[in-house]
């Protein structure tokens, strides 16, 4: 079978890149979809949210009835979208979730990671460190509560990274897909070695399903790149894309609204709360992709 990532196949590629840029939704409006019921969506809510991830690897949907802060709604929603294996981390609740908000005086492990403060993320994807058999597929980020300013989430569907970068010259996904391309360095604590080096490619081809992967940081810390002048030539490509591509959408998720997606790079811009408005977001990772074809037993 042909594949539109085999960079000798320049028909299927071809093919798959027209089609592709010309159904990618242009405004983040052409993403939403408003959901009834959470813990049971109808297989219209089900059709909508399927037809904007096939345009944009990912969906927006929006639950007005409930309480926000209810986590249950985004472990239903995303169970009921084959997002079943979720990667718990050591800073994630005792459900496997993480509650992304500030850290306070008090809890100083949280607060030396960015995402727990009020500063801006710059472009990646989730999991970036992982090995390749704990690869982040799928995301989910809930919105419990929004800041009283900023914190906008900019998304740029990886399948549109990776055409822009092979239009401007095929070498640099070539260079992006070597086995050493970015490397993690390892992180220590107080105990040694908490984290090993991993090391891997920026695009992958995943060998059962064929669909392409991306693991990336914009981080200019604490990350090592494969060095020679090809690989060079790729990152300052892909950062110029993720700058100015014309085809990154922005959403302020706002109280009962959701992201789920097949991990495409995001961003957060920083923000500001105040007493009565602390941002409070539930961010689910997992091993699986988004699926539309089945339901939680």
């Amino acid at each position: 079978m042909n594949s539109p990532f085999d960079l000798a196949d320049t028909t299927a590629y071809c093919a798959w890149r027209d089609a592709r840029l010309a159904a990618y939704p242009r405004s983040v409006d052409a993403l939403m979809v408003p959901v009834s019921d959470p813990h049971h969506l109808s297989a219209d809510e089900i059709g909508a949210l399927a037809a904007r991830c096939s345009r944009a690897n990912m969906a927006i949907y929006h639950v007005s009835r409930l309480p926000a802060a209810d986590k249950s709604i985004s472990r239903g929603i995303g169970q009921q979208l084959g997002l079943v294996r979720l990667e718990g981390n050591y800073l994630a609740d005792e459900d496997g979730l993480s509650s992304i908000t500030p850290a306070d005086d008090a809890d100083r492990l949280r607060g030396e990671f960015i995402p727990y403060t009020h500063k801006p993320i710059n472009w990646h994807t989730d999991g970036y460190y992982n090995p390749p058999e704990r690869r982040i597929l799928g995301m989910l980020l809930h919105c419990a509560q929004d800041a009283e300013t900023g914190g906008e989430n900019r998304l740029l569907d990886h399948e549109i990274a990776y055409i822009q970068l092979r239009d401007a010259n095929p070498e640099h996904v070539d260079a992006l897909m070597q086995p050493d391309a970015m490397t993690i360095p390892a992180r220590t604590d107080e105990n040694g070695v908490a984290r090993p080096a991993q090391g891997g490619p920026v695009f992958a081809i995943d060998a059962a399903g064929g669909f392409l992967t991306m693991r990336y940081t914009a981080r200019t810390r604490s990350i090592g790149w494969r060095d020679d002048a090809r690989t060079r030539a790729a990152l300052r490509t892909l950062t110029e894309v993720l700058a100015d591509s014309e085809y990154r959408l922005t959403v302020r998720l706002r109280p009962g609204m959701g992201l789920v997606c097949n991990n495409v790079l995001h961003t957060r811009e920083p923000f500001a709360d105040s007493p009565g408005r602390r941002r409070l977001l539930y961010r689910g990772r997992y091993y699986d992709r988004l699926r539309f074809d089945t339901r939680p037993a």
